[in-house]
């Protein structure tokens, strides 16, 4: 019986580490699109203004 115990106890811990992992995981996942998100953000507003030429020449 005591097996057992040590068993459902040892599951439970391993449950609990698989969710905190997850839980981790998720949190990398949505920091790293937030970060994407507002780079494409800044990117889009800079180019709002349509086509515009540049103040200086091209060098060849």
């Amino acid at each position: 019986m005591f097996e057992y115990e040590l068993h459902q106890a040892r599951t439970a811990e391993l449950i609990e580490r698989a969710d905190a992992y997850r839980l981790a995981r998720a949190a990398t996942k949505a920091r790293r699109a937030a970060r994407r998100s507002a780079r494409h953000e800044a990117e889009r507003r800079v180019r709002t203004g349509g086509l515009r030429r540049h103040r200086a020449p091209r060098a060849a």
